[in-house]
């Protein structure tokens, strides 16, 4: 059946609806006042935790020494803060609770400067408008203390008829705020609020986080009407007994210190961490940029993958930790709440605090206490002192029997796979006579700011995949399985994977390149290269791998000028050092302890010519940055030769080493580097993108192997 256009429009299209859309479109009206401070209000003050964070950081800026504060269903019906505080002066009552009225904040330059917690002179004005609001307060000069009342921004009198001007009070010095009947006028924000209690718990949690990290401030929160206090921490306690006190002994006891800072940086941190013996189920961080409590997923990602490598599997830490950074360095006014902050080299701080809590973790790893059971005999018996005594099995209590198909040793110090098989000569480390490490301590840091660059460090954090990445952050290495496939195992949980470390490796190091962009160690030669001879020799690997009629000596020729011209750029940027006669000095290091194959320079020094777009930056850069890493990756080498008969495994690569006591000291070399240089590497900074799921391929699950032999 055929319907006309209009006869369609007519089935979907209401008469009134056709009528309104031939009329002219709305004007544009500017909203009511107190529409805007009611949907501004809703953006400030979401829950009634929200409103008492502003409120404590108000009074802590006061300089108030103790702070008690009083809930009342949830904070609903009442919430209520007073502080011993400077006080308001009497003068300033009248526009306290105006829009961006505050004492904090001239000019819009101050913002990078500042160090207060609260700046706008919103809180309180958001507050009036859906709020009954009531402000006691005492200043030192004042012979008493001055009470106000506040609705939508401006003073009210108590009662109908009466002045609205403050009043005189009976008070103490400083400034008693309170709350009653919030959201009393937005009534679809009161019904989202699904209990009393469960806001007091959340009020707790922002209570319990400044009492935490406001050293030599006495904080006190109770219910209204009940005696007992649901956080009580007194005006001496040390940050140690203020996490006792708050989050208990058991965490309180597995404490270590942190310290790190670094004036490239221009930050300093200090808090305190769980150590490995210390796990809960749910990730616990008090984090403070500049004293303020904020909330970062990138720092929480970071931190967890850090731990994965030392908790048991669905164990989380806990971590206090204060960061103070230039303030010139912080954009403090990206958030309504100012829950979140932005600011410079974030992924570098992050970087080298995981590194300094990792280390304090290794340090104190062989402190943990394990019960122990009889093992099979090892060639290698582990150190007497790393065994701890089991305890009396007649004093333990009875636990919950876990499953077998649920139980995993990963533990690499009590034996591995590896040791069942013997070996001709130990594994030896990577190492390279033509090459030396250079170190320069006093190498000023580049900053990075191309857009560039930025825009392709967004591209990989965009393509990152979360299962993935988590695979690696928390896998532990089983061993090599073939070099020409280039083929590792790696188990992650009850799982095993075969990982295609090629592939993984590529990825890894084109996000180094981008990651340590401008700032990369230096790989110097004893002897420089000649360019010339070395793209040469890539030209002729390259004709036998794909024969042209191009003049390949003439292409040579051609790549090695275009290296000479490019030399400052590739200094400056990849730490690739090239002579105005063609010589070359130093490579970029990528990876300390990790070395290249040279026999993959020619190849790698010929392909720089015609497929690096050097012509455009963000495509230059991505194109060169792709080269180091083909070039860094793992070649291919012909497996082990079977005892008492030739077998030649041929290569797809050229540049693969072609004898057999060359290729034995080369793949004793990538077993070494791969379990001990680029596996834990990718555990800790790897980003595993959607591409490398074609080369991670699950192979067994301990759960199905215990469903298959059950039947057997």
């Amino acid at each position: 059946m055929d319907l006309n256009n209009a006869n369609l429009r007519a089935l979907k299209r209401k008469a009134d609806e056709e009528h309104e859309a031939t009329q002219s479109p709305k004007r544009i009206k500017a909203l009511d006042q107190k529409v805007i401070n009611k949907i501004a209000a809703g953006e400030i003050i979401i829950a009634p935790m929200h409103a008492l964070k502003e409120l404590i950081e108000n009074a802590v800026d006061a300089g108030s020494k103790s702070l008690e504060i009083t809930v009342k269903d949830g904070g609903l019906k009442l919430l209520q803060i007073t502080d011993n505080g400077h006080g308001i002066h009497r003068g300033d009552l009248p526009i306290l609770c105006e829009r961006f009225t505050t004492s904090k904040l001239k000019e819009f330059n101050d913002l990078s400067s500042i160090a207060t917690y609260g700046f706008r002179g919103e809180a309180l004005a958001s507050i009036s408008h859906i709020a009954h609001l009531t402000i006691t307060t005492k200043t030192a000069d004042s012979s008493c203390a001055w009470r106000a009342h506040y609705a939508d921004g401006k003073l009210v009198p108590t009662k109908p008829g009466q002045s609205a001007e403050p009043r005189p009070a009976a008070g103490r010095g400083g400034t008693q705020i309170t709350v009653e009947d919030l959201f009393y006028n937005v009534p679809q924000r009161q019904k989202a609020f699904k209990s009393h209690s469960e806001e007091y718990a959340k009020i707790l949690d922002v209570v319990g986080r400044y009492a935490v990290h406001c050293d030599g401030v006495a904080f006190a929160c109770k219910k209204h009407g009940e005696s007992s206090m649901g956080i009580a921490v007194s005006l001496n306690a040390t940050i140690t007994d203020r996490i006792r006190q708050i989050h208990g002994s058991a965490v309180a006891n597995e404490l270590i210190p942190l310290d790190v800072s670094n004036e490239q940086w221009g930050f300093k941190a200090n808090g305190l961490a769980s150590n490995a013996n210390y796990h809960v189920k749910k990730t616990t961080i008090l984090l403070f940029i500049n004293h303020r409590a904020v909330e970062s997923s990138a720092f929480r990602s970071a931190i967890q993958r850090t731990y994965a490598a030392f908790l048991p599997k669905g164990g989380h830490p806990f971590l206090y930790l204060s960061l103070e950074i230039d303030p010139w360095r912080v954009d403090v006014n990206v958030h309504p709440t100012k829950r979140e902050v932005n600011f410079l080299n974030e992924d570098d701080i992050i970087e080298l605090i995981c590194d300094v809590i990792r280390a304090k973790l290794s340090e104190i790893d062989t402190s943990r206490t394990f019960m122990t059971q009889t093992l099979l005999s090892s060639t290698k018996p582990p150190p007497p002192n790393l065994i701890a005594q089991a305890p009396d099995s007649s004093k333990m209590k009875p636990s919950a029997r876990i499953a077998e198909n649920n139980l995993v040793r990963t533990d690499p110090s009590l034996r591995k796979i590896t040791s069942m098989l013997t070996t001709s000569r130990s594994t030896q480390p990577l190492s390279g006579s033509e090459l030396v490490y250079e170190k320069d301590d006093d190498r000023c840091h580049l900053q990075i700011r191309l857009n560039s660059v930025r825009s392709l460090r967004a591209a990989v954090r965009e393509s990152m995949h979360g299962s993935l990445t988590e695979v690696f952050a928390s896998h532990t290495y089983v061993g090599l399985v073939d070099t020409v496939r280039r083929l590792a195992a790696i188990q992650s949980g009850v799982k095993l994977y075969l990982a295609d470390y090629a592939m993984v490796c590529n990825e890894y190091f084109y996000q180094i390149g981008l990651t340590d962009f401008g700032n990369f160690g230096v790989m110097r030669f004893s002897n420089p290269l000649g360019i010339r001879p070395l793209v040469a020799i890539g030209a002729e690997i390259e004709a036998q791998r794909s024969p042209s009629t191009i003049d390949l000596s003439r292409a040579a020729e051609l790549v090695t000028q275009q290296l000479i011209t490019r030399r400052n750029m590739l200094l400056e940027y990849f730490a690739m050092e090239i002579t105005e006669e063609g010589l070359l000095c130093s490579l970029p290091l990528l990876v300390k302890g990790y070395m290249p194959s040279l026999s993959k320079l020619p190849t790698f020094l010929l392909r720089l010519g015609p497929c690096v777009e050097w012509h455009r930056e963000k495509e230059c850069f991505e194109s060169f940055l792709t080269e180091l890493a083909s070039f860094y990756t793992p070649e291919q080498i012909p497996n082990n030769v079977d005892t008492g008969r030739e077998k030649r495994v041929e290569s797809e690569e050229p540049e693969a080493c072609a004898s057999e006591e060359g290729a034995s000291e080369r793949r004793r070399q990538l077993s070494y580097a791969l379990e001990h240089i680029l596996f834990p590497a990718f555990r800790s900074r790897l980003v595993a993108c959607k591409g490398l799921l074609n080369g991670v391929v699950e192979v067994a699950d301990l759960k199905g192997l215990y469903r298959v032999f059950e039947r057997c």
